[in-house]
């Protein structure tokens, strides 16, 4: 019964039709013509220092890992960083204003904010009794 089914094909990646292979081969310019105008303005006026430096460290992380193995997590403030391809497979710690969270960069992240990964607010969890809800939340414990 097994030889019978058909093997499962995974998606293939593609960004703005253009492969994962390819994408990571693709010269800055070349990128820049497919994201959004508004990474294209950034890329277009320069990237600065800062920038920079974070992908000269993501470039010696992946350098000094052994084969078959995550690289160190390189902790950066920089939410507004545009995820280029160069980036992918790296684990970047991206602050939210308290903790730097982890995220490991997949190909579906390029072109995205690294911040848009680090959530900086704790979502409100609705009905949940706490101080001063009503009456009747004085004799629940807090914690």
């Amino acid at each position: 019964a097994d030889a019978t089914h058909k093997r499962r094909t995974f998606r293939k990646f593609t960004y703005r039709g253009v492969d994962l292979e390819q994408l990571l081969d693709v010269s800055s310019e070349d990128f820049m013509q497919m994201v959004t105008c508004r990474a294209r303005r950034k890329f277009k006026r320069g990237l600065k220092r800062k920038p920079m430096g974070l992908i000269k460290k993501l470039r010696i992380a992946k350098q000094n890992t052994p084969e078959l193995e995550k690289p160190a997590c390189v902790k950066t403030h920089l939410r507004s960083m545009i995820i280029v391809p160069e980036m992918i497979g790296s684990i970047v710690g991206v602050y939210n204003g308290k903790q730097f969270t982890q995220v490991e960069i997949k190909p579906d992240m390029v072109g995205y904010y690294l911040g848009e990964f680090s959530i900086t607010y704790k979502p409100v969890r609705h009905g949940r009794p706490g101080m001063g809800a009503t009456h009747s939340s004085r004799f629940i414990p807090l914690k």
